[in-house]
């Protein structure tokens, strides 16, 4: 209907007695005082002072609106004090765990930075593993996760998908030829996950998909795996996103729908409505088109 600023403006009239006192409290024009006036008079359709050669005077109107403006302005302070209360609160550090592969490409899309530039009382600090860390207890606040949320003590919401395809190094192919199905693999050396990966998806799929393959090496992150396929020893199912960014790197077979999942951005419901972890979600969903390129390719 109008401009609350506006209100303050006819606020200062009543208050210092004269639209020249009210500029100087305000610290503007004379003119502009007139113009803001004159614009809440338009749009509410009520005449609020009367012009007299000698300066301004409220009429009964504007009178009688005093009391429920004054109270608007004591409403809007009470809002400034809790920004300002609520922007001092946000200070401090964001433990967000994430997969190893991760790290590097959230860094050089320029998220972690620009998530510093708009709260610079706040830090990110990583805690990096290709292992689920807990969020229920002490070690991290927040993480980005691929895989059904399978822990139901947390929150949060989905914000990419995640593809994984077979690859081979260049020189790789050149010696063994290209496997041309899922069903060639098991006449190929694969690449296997052990450790905490040995329970991962891509671990399971090789193990039913490639029964009696042969495992030539095994390592326990994507990062181990992906060195060790570009090394030219084997192939191995990688996640498109990082695999695709790799020179050395051939997509030998198409993306494998079993291995597909999404990411998600998690945390326990119990620091949902903490300040630093509040602002750092409504900073990730406003970087969900940045997100979706990082985590799925």
């Amino acid at each position: 209907m109008f401009d609350w600023n506006d209100l303050r403006y006819l606020l200062a009239v009543s208050r210092n007695g004269s639209t020249l006192a009210a500029a100087r409290a305000l610290g503007v024009n004379q003119s502009t005082v007139h113009r803001r006036i004159l614009e809440l008079e338009r749009r509410i359709g009520i005449s609020l002072v009367h012009r007299y050669p000698t300066g301004y005077q409220l009429t009964e109107m504007a009178e009688r609106l005093l009391p429920a403006i004054a109270n608007v302005e004591a409403s809007i302070s009470d809002l400034e004090r809790a920004i300002v209360g609520l922007t001092n609160d946000l200070a401090g550090v964001v433990r967000l765990t994430c997969p190893e592969p991760i790290l590097s490409r959230l860094m050089a899309s320029g998220f972690v930075d620009r998530f510093h530039a708009r709260y610079p009382g706040l830090r990110i600090g990583f805690v990096i593993s290709d292992q689920y860390v807990d969020l229920a207890g002490d070690a991290a606040d927040v993480a980005f996760r691929s895989g059904d949320p399978g822990d139901e003590r947390l929150v949060g919401r989905k914000i990419a998908d995640s593809s994984w395809a077979v690859y081979a190094s260049r020189d790789y192919l050149q010696r063994r030829g290209q496997p041309r199905s899922i069903e060639d693999l098991v006449q190929h050396d694969l690449i296997g996950f052990d450790g905490v990966m040995e329970n991962h998806r891509a671990t399971q799929w090789q193990a039913s998909a490639l029964p009696g393959a042969r495992i030539v090496a095994r390592n326990n992150s994507v990062l181990g795996v992906v060195t060790a396929v570009k090394s030219g020893l084997g192939v191995a199912p990688l996640p498109t996103a990082i695999a695709d960014t790799e020179p050395d790197l051939i997509q030998v077979l198409p993306p494998v729908p079993e291995l597909a999942r999404s990411w998600y951005l998690l945390c326990h419901p119990d620091q949902r409505s903490t300040p630093r972890i509040s602002a750092f979600i409504d900073f990730v969903v406003s970087e969900i088109p940045v997100l979706r390129k990082v985590l799925g390719g």
